[in-house]
């Protein structure tokens, strides 16, 4: 199991913020909690910037780096918060990007904007993603 990272608060669900099994990494969906386990303030543009965050320490704390995400998927409240998310996702991933979906959602968990999951693979014997 993979621990969230610091300063998150536990998962809200029975589920684990994230599984490795045979060089694959599963993170749970992540929203912007603060340790109280309220949405921060400040709009999907806080809420993408903390997440993206967070993705990169548990990634990190996993052994892992942002050029292992090979699958991304987003969900937004408001698909008007596209290009937004569109922005975060390009200042923390770089070519090859991961494949991505992004799907409109009437409501997330605790009333966030965005919610983030991720499948990393670590590529054994000088295997490359792209």
């Amino acid at each position: 199991m993979i621990e969230g990272p610091p300063g998150a608060p536990p998962p809200v669900g029975p589920y684990s913020p994230g599984i490795e099994a045979g060089g694959w990494l599963f993170l749970s969906g992540l929203i912007a909690l603060d340790s109280r386990g309220l949405v921060i303030p400040g709009g999907v543009n806080a809420e993408a910037s903390l997440i993206f965050e967070r993705l990169g320490v548990m990634l990190k704390k996993a052994g892992y780096h942002s050029s292992d995400v090979v699958k991304l998927t987003l969900y937004l409240t408001d698909l008007s918060f596209f290009q937004v998310v569109n922005e975060a996702c390009a200042t923390f991933f770089r070519e090859p990007y991961p494949a991505r979906v992004t799907v409109g959602v009437s409501a997330l968990p605790k009333g966030a904007s965005l919610e983030v999951d991720v499948i990393a693979w670590k590529g054994t014997g000088g295997e490359e993603r792209g």
